[in-house]
């Protein structure tokens, strides 16, 4: 299972103190099918704890995600500052796990060797 996180993921990650191995610990769950919630797609939502609490009142991710593949942290957003994603974010959402899903071998790693995915290497 190769994991990546978007650019604006990572900013968001490194805002909030998410490590890699918290990530990388969300995506080990789905691969044990403790999904949280699968929103269609390709696009699941996994719970990330806060540094020093639970995952309950921590972080909601949102994950393109493919069984033995690979899996793309999308967005992140914080449960106490906002409930859920709208109905058209979610749409979008799916656009890009399709996009993503789609890139071939040699076009992930352009993304990747331009900043525009980062890999975990902690997965």
């Amino acid at each position: 299972m190769r994991v990546f996180k978007t650019r604006a993921f990572a900013r968001f990650a490194c805002r909030e103190w998410i490590d890699d191995a918290a990530l990388a610990d969300a995506v080990g769950r789905a691969e044990r099918g403790q999904i949280d919630a699968d929103l269609g797609g390709g696009v699941i939502k996994q719970r990330v704890a806060r540094r020093g609490a639970g995952r309950s009142g921590g972080f909601r991710t949102i994950i393109a995600y493919q069984a033995q593949g690979m899996s793309i942290f999308l967005y992140g957003f914080a449960k106490n500052e906002r409930e859920n994603i709208s109905s058209n974010e979610l749409k979008d959402l799916r656009k890009a796990a399709r996009f993503y899903f789609g890139l071939n071998r040699e076009d992930l790693e352009t993304a990747v060797t331009a900043g525009t995915l980062m890999e975990i290497r902690d997965a």
